[in-house]
């Protein structure tokens, strides 16, 4: 059931509503919606919105996909359910494939997202026939395909777990995260963590990519943004933004 859309809170009932008719669809798990609530406390603190630090994440995080060679985004079912439509625009964007990888993960529930991401324009869709596997994770998360996120330089996970993004970055591999809890063991682990709500960050990156391309920013200029970015010192300003110290 739709909230009133002059509901003062109605977009965050509206992300509730998705999730669960994500549920309902089969791409969501019920664990998945203990996340989702666990992250929702956190954006109250933030305050809802997309903050500075944030958006100089998402800048730093779209000149690394740009300077990328073999960017892939990798999926799970929450993120399947928020912001489809918006990953396939990312992809498009970078012309990178978009791979579904599970926690709690069936053949059914894999299928089941691999197959809205083609409805929703996905070009280059992976998952469904892992062939390799991530050494150090006894998990189905290390299950990968050889044509994805096994050759990739830089993976964009809207949403993961410590483990796997641990061993992303042991493998060689950069990684950008979405995740609202700045002390999480992926946000302090991945080269670029974007502190917000996904529903907002994925929209805003596609935006920032767009932006970067249409002004023809050059390598130089792209490094240049990367190298004046630094995670552990953003992390710190969005912890600053939760303790009220500043905005």
């Amino acid at each position: 059931m739709e909230p009133p859309k002059n509901h003062p809170r109605y977009r965050s009932l509206m992300t509730r509503e998705l999730l669960v008719k994500g549920l309902r669809e089969g791409l969501v798990t019920e664990q998945g919606l203990i996340a989702h609530g666990r992250g929702e406390a956190f954006d109250y603190l933030l305050g809802e919105r997309t903050t500075e630090p944030a958006g100089r994440a998402i800048e730093a995080a779209a000149s690394m996909l740009l300077l990328s060679e073999r960017p892939v985004i990798s999926v799970n079912g929450n993120v399947a359910a928020l912001v489809l439509g918006d990953l396939m625009v990312l992809s498009d964007i970078l012309d990178c494939p978009v791979e579904v990888n599970l926690f709690h993960r069936t053949e059914e529930r894999v299928k089941r997202i691999a197959d809205r991401l083609r409805e929703v324009g996905c070009r280059k869709v992976l998952g469904e026939a892992p062939d390799r596997k991530l050494p150090g994770l006894d998990h189905p998360r290390a299950l990968c395909s050889s044509e994805g996120i096994f050759i990739s330089d830089t993976v964009l996970v809207p949403l993961e777990d410590g483990d796997r993004c641990e061993l992303l970055k042991k493998g060689g591999k950069r990684v950008i995260t979405v995740d609202l809890n700045p002390l999480s063991r992926t946000a302090r682990t991945a080269d670029i963590t974007i502190v917000d709500n996904i529903v907002r960050a994925v929209p805003a990156l596609s935006t920032q990519l767009r932006s970067l391309k249409l002004e023809g920013i050059k390598e130089e200029g792209l490094r240049s943004i990367l190298s004046n970015f630094d995670n552990g010192r953003n992390l710190e300003h969005s912890l600053d933004i939760i303790r009220g110290n500043r905005s």
